[in-house]
């Protein structure tokens, strides 16, 4: 939950690094590993709200983090680089 809004985060340890997502039904924030410029270029036509914040291991730092790249939908929502994540997610609460 943020500010009683319900998100979903998931953290999964792979070696040597971990994927961390928080997401609802619109759209997603996750760690260094999303590929935005695919979601921006190949699948465009999908319409994905998502962004990434590098830097983070854990969920509670990716929810305080910086956005560092975001899809073309996203900026439609309201979100930029720069944005506070936990912010940007709650552009998209429900």
């Amino acid at each position: 939950m943020i500010e009683n809004h319900p998100f979903t985060a998931i953290s999964v340890k792979l070696p040597k690094t971990n994927l961390l997502i928080v997401s609802n039904e619109i759209g997603y924030i996750m760690c260094g590993a999303l590929d935005v410029d695919l979601l921006n270029d190949k699948l465009a036509e999908r319409k994905i709200v998502a962004a990434r914040a590098i830097g983070v291991k854990t969920i509670e730092q990716l929810l305080d983090a910086p956005l560092d790249k975001v899809t073309n939908e996203a900026e439609n929502k309201g979100w930029y680089k720069g944005i506070n994540a936990k912010e940007a997610l709650l552009k998209i609460a429900e």
